[in-house]
């Protein structure tokens, strides 16, 4: 499958037993067979266990529009039938009101609460009142250094400075000396972290470029006009997929040769790899994201289990190029990777 950038911890170790027979080999007649199962159970709704109907709620930083947590909620979604689970999703992209909706959730004395930490300052007091009601919490996605101290049982995804040290290693083998870092959310630490660890192991230089995520017209024409003023750029760094596909149109707006690479896999994403508009793609695995998230809380009611050791559990990264990207594209059309 991918192959992961050396120095990162093995990941494969925490995918263990995972997903069971959903993802079953790589053949595509196991991939087919296990699919349809799939789909069969969460159609009928039917739930491997027997333990109580528990209502479990994910609270993340979400934009409207962001096809990456499309993915973390399928992941959700299906292990929320497995285990007979009522899942909620709600979102907010503005910190005070995410905060605001965990706070519902609570009142709604839900059994579980699964909640990113993008902008952990103004999620500390929610997730505390959510500890006081006895209700147990994950983080996932962001916040990894914020999660034990918060009190959450453990985190689930990647380390953000590894993931961008990953990136500054690929950046350096493809030969590459001047790259743009675009952060698409101004506030979110771990978008910052990215970014600092790639400046961190890139031997070239690397700027970083703030951006209005929420408007797409203006993340085009940004890095179009940055392009265009510096011919040297040759690298520029997306900070999730859908921007991807924004700066192939801004690179060619610019006349630009610049390679363009990406945190996140999706559908387009795979076909960008796959075709060459991209050069790589950093995944951190949001399916597996929203399918541990809620499987450790359930494993956490049921039998009082924890995973990590008081430590995240890695997701990612994985770096995938264009050798990867016909294997996963399949995964990536069913809304799996």
């Amino acid at each position: 499958m991918a192959r992961v950038r050396t120095g990162v911890r093995a990941v494969g170790a925490v995918l263990v037993a995972v997903l069971g027979a959903s993802l079953v080999g790589c053949s595509s007649t196991g991939g087919k067979r296990a699919e349809d199962a799939r789909k069969a159970a969460q159609a009928s709704g039917r739930a491997a266990v027997d333990t109580p109907r528990w209502t479990f709620a994910m609270i993340t930083h979400s934009g409207d529009g962001d096809t990456f947590w499309d993915i973390v909620q399928n992941g959700a979604k299906q292990a929320a039938v497995k285990d007979n689970i009522k899942f909620l999703y709600s979102h907010h992209d503005e910190a005070q009101q995410q905060a605001q909706l965990v706070d519902a959730a609570i009142d709604k004395k839900v059994d579980g609460i699964i909640v990113t930490l993008a902008k952990p300052d103004a999620m500390k007091a929610a997730v505390a009142r959510a500890r006081k009601a006895g209700i147990p919490v994950v983080t996932v996605n962001s916040g990894s250094a914020e999660s034990k101290e918060f009190g959450a049982l453990t985190h689930i995804g990647q380390d953000e400075t590894i993931a961008g040290e990953a990136v500054g290693d690929e950046l350096n083998e493809r030969g590459r000396k001047k790259a743009l870092c675009v952060l698409h959310e101004q506030g979110n630490v771990g978008h910052e972290q990215r970014c600092e660890g790639a400046k961190k192991t890139f031997k070239g230089e690397m700027k970083n470029l703030y951006v209005e995520g929420t408007n797409m017209p203006d993340v085009q024409s940004s890095i179009e006009a940055r392009l265009q003023s510096d011919k040297d750029i040759d690298a520029v760094v997306t900070l999730g997929a859908p921007f991807a596909d924004t700066a192939v149109k801004a690179k060619e707006g610019a006349n630009s040769k610049a390679e363009i690479d990406t945190f996140d896999l999706n559908e387009k994403v795979a076909g960008g790899l796959k075709s060459g508009s991209l050069g790589f793609a950093v995944d951190q695995q949001p399916y597996l994201q929203g399918y541990e998230a809620v499987d450790l809380l359930w494993l956490y009611k049921y039998n009082a289990d924890v995973l990590g050791g008081g430590k995240p559990v890695l997701t990612g990264p994985q770096i995938v190029t264009k050798d990867q990207a016909g294997e996963l594209e399949d995964y990536a059309k069913r809304g799996t990777r």
